[in-house]
């Protein structure tokens, strides 16, 4: 057997995730096939490659010799496909997105960054789907968020880079509800609604929610599930349900947003794409263009531009 690509992919998944059954599930494989097709690599490259210990597996001096030479040769061939693709103008670069506030505006932007290179765009509502499609290159990059401490897993051949680290979640309510007067609202005091679950139930949102809610002393109502944005918001416009929003978002007639007390639901935006299809220097501008998209909507709810303000660690960094 001779050792190929994918043999020193398995080699780098194992050393990343750090056991073979996490690996073997980033790579869409079972434990067993993996634990078969490393004993073949390790017949190759003439020793064991890792070795068991409390914490998961650990290389050995010849795994970590392997790794070094892998990681190279596959970074090698993760910057030959990104800049073949980059010379070539005809191939458009595929963007997933979910229903992010910034969206609009990072189309609008790069349009103008790609020097001319088309894009083609999908709007998913799962990020499970956009992490999958990715590693399977049907898309490029995706953009898509992350709430509180949860960490979307993502395949590997992946560059990653945070777009916003921190904004604080919101409620958009009937402007007629009986809160709707107050300047900031209590979770606590949100007991007895109907809440619209975020659309992307896979972010770690709806877990979120529920265990915000429970700090406060109530389990939510999880009643409504609605991809359509006119409907959610006639839905809330007419009082029938509330919902978390990010505090960018516009404001819409009959609805109104305010802002939580302790901020207890958190989100951030993070942008990651195939280092095999898009070059570094195209990430960087994608990345910059995600940033300028979010930054042109601080100032749509005052309550968010304080808060920004405020918390100049959340910014996002362009350097």
């Amino acid at each position: 057997m001779q050792l190929e690509l994918r043999h020193l992919q398995a080699v780098c998944r194992i050393a990343e995730a750090g056991s073979l059954g996490a690996a073997a599930r980033r790579l869409g494989v079972s434990q067993p096939a993996l634990s078969a097709q490393l004993r073949r690599i390790e017949r190759v490259t003439g020793g064991e490659l890792f070795v068991r210990g409390r914490s998961g597996v650990e290389p050995t001096p010849l795994g970590h010799f392997v790794l070094a030479k892998a990681r190279r040769v596959l970074g090698e061939m993760d910057a030959l496909g990104a800049e073949a693709r980059a010379l070539s103008a005809d191939v458009p670069l595929r963007l997933g997105c979910i229903l992010l506030v910034l969206l609009d505006g990072l189309l609008a932007r790069t349009d103008l960054i790609l020097s001319g290179r088309e894009v083609a765009v999908d709007l998913e509502n799962s990020v499970t789907a956009l992490v999958r499609m990715l590693g399977a290159g049907r898309y490029d990059a995706i953009v898509y968020g992350e709430v509180n401490d949860y960490e979307v897993p993502l395949p590997g051949g992946v560059q990653v880079r945070t777009v916003v680290p921190r904004e604080p979640f919101c409620i958009r309510m009937s402007a007629r509800h009986p809160l709707a007067g107050r300047s900031r609202l209590d979770l606590a005091d949100l007991a007895g609604e109907q809440w619209m679950t975020l659309v992307q139930d896979d972010d770690g949102g709806p877990e979120a929610l529920i265990e915000a809610c429970a700090k406060a002393g109530f389990t939510p109502s999880l009643r409504h599930r609605i991809t359509d944005r006119k409907m959610q918001h006639d839905l809330i416009a007419a009082g029938r349900a509330i919902s978390l929003s990010q505090p960018t978002a516009p404001a819409v007639p009959g609805t109104v947003m305010r802002p939580l007390a302790g901020t207890p639901v958190t989100g951030r935006i993070r942008l990651a794409w195939n280092r095999a299809s898009v070059s570094a220097h195209q990430g960087e501008l994608l990345h910059r263009a995600a940033v300028e998209a979010y930054l042109a909507n601080v100032d749509n709810n005052a309550f968010h531009r304080t808060w920004w303000d405020a918390h100049p660690e959340a910014h996002p960094s362009l350097g």
